[in-house]
């Protein structure tokens, strides 16, 4: 390629505005369809334990 010549990708892709449209929808559905997903199978009314304590040993001396 001569130093002043025009890029070869800069004309020979045209402008398709509909893949660009598609890519948009498919990235937007794979971010978002995991949150609805777990949104509606996760159980609101899920049965809470309260936290174990136990008691520590205290050292004699």
């Amino acid at each position: 390629m001569e130093s002043g010549s025009p890029s070869a990708n800069a004309s020979d892709q045209p402008a398709h505005g509909l893949a660009d449209v598609v890519g948009t929808l498919i990235a937007l559905l794979t971010l978002t369809a995991p949150l609805f997903v777990i949104a509606h199978y996760s159980s609101s009314n899920a049965e809470v334990f309260p936290p174990r304590t136990y008691q520590l040993p205290v050292a004699r001396d």
